[in-house]
């Protein structure tokens, strides 16, 4: 394994494997005015949520490792305590890097990346017409984490006001994840999109999972099973009873070939293809059967 103490290599270069390991991150693509009333722009992707009551949302524009110089989204922050903090989407993605661009001071980023600017309502700053979602907020408190080039400088946002556009709403009022199709950055050049990789796991809020402790020695052990597959089994709050699975057995097409066989390799690849179609209780099943076939033959032999 490669190994790195920070102080070991450029602060380059640990910035960019702190970026590579830490992803994707959501973007908050941040609105400011500086003491004059001019518009700023910028993406930063050193962000998320920290709290819903208050709502609190954090962002962190580094100071600039080439010269150690703030940024304007930075000194506009200090200078009037209010920001927009705007989300990113894929339709959005390619403006938003472009507004990334360092234009001198008093260049509107707005313009630039041929965005609207919309008037908020609560504070001077103002949204992202095209972006899906925006939150008005005040900054609470800016947090320098450093001094040098690289360091991080908190800016804590208090949400006032929260805009969504009602395009991206389900039935019930909630954003749908795959409507709002969201961007995150990444190492390099690289961004996600997010609606292109989702995958659901039940919370284990409501349940007591067993935990992979409980489950078998012979099944924790498996050539076949990951551990992201043991993570699935141990997530269950109780396992099927024994008539649960025998009628399992007897209902499931190919299954008792697949126990009639000395290879536990073919078992715990079919539960594999089970929990693959998110049906752990058919996994258990299965596994729990070559159990009970193996115990029933040796009660046989006696």
């Amino acid at each position: 394994m490669y190994s790195v103490k920070p102080k070991d290599v450029s602060t380059a270069k640990f910035h960019g494997l702190l970026l590579g390991a830490v992803a994707p991150r959501p973007i908050a693509f941040a609105s400011t005015v500086d003491s004059e009333g001019r518009p700023n722009l910028s993406p930063f992707s050193f962000f998320n949520v920290f709290s819903s009551n208050p709502p609190v949302l954090i962002f962190s524009p580094n100071r600039r490792v080439r010269d150690n110089t703030s940024k304007h989204t930075l000194e506009n922050a200090k200078a009037t305590e209010e920001v927009v903090v705007n989300v990113v989407n894929y339709d959005i993605v390619q403006q938003a890097s472009l507004s990334s661009t360092e234009y001198p001071e008093g260049v509107n980023e707005f313009t630039k990346a041929g965005l609207t600017m919309l008037p908020s309502d609560m504070v001077r700053p103002y949204r992202v017409a095209e972006s899906p979602v925006q939150f008005e907020c005040k900054i609470k408190e800016v947090v320098e984490l450093g001094r040098e080039g690289g360091a991080g400088n908190l800016i804590i946002c208090e949400v006032l006001k929260m805009h969504i556009d009602e395009r991206v709403l389900d039935d019930q009022g909630n954003i749908d994840q795959y409507k709002i199709d969201l961007v995150a950055r990444a190492g390099g050049s690289f961004y996600s999109r997010a609606r292109d990789g989702f995958f659901e796991i039940p919370k284990p809020v409501a349940s007591l999972g067993i935990g992979v402790d409980q489950i078998p020695e012979d099944i924790r052990r498996s050539r076949v099973l990951t551990g992201n597959d043991l993570g699935m089994l141990g997530n269950v709050e109780k396992l099927p009873s024994e008539d649960e699975i025998k009628n399992f057995v007897q209902d499931s097409v190919g299954i008792k070939g697949i126990l009639s066989s000395d290879d536990d390799d073919k078992v715990h690849e079919r539960a594999r293809d089970y929990l693959r179609e998110n049906d752990v209780n058919a996994a258990w099943k299965v596994l729990l059967a070559k159990r009970y076939e193996s115990r029933d033959n040796e009660v046989k032999k006696l």
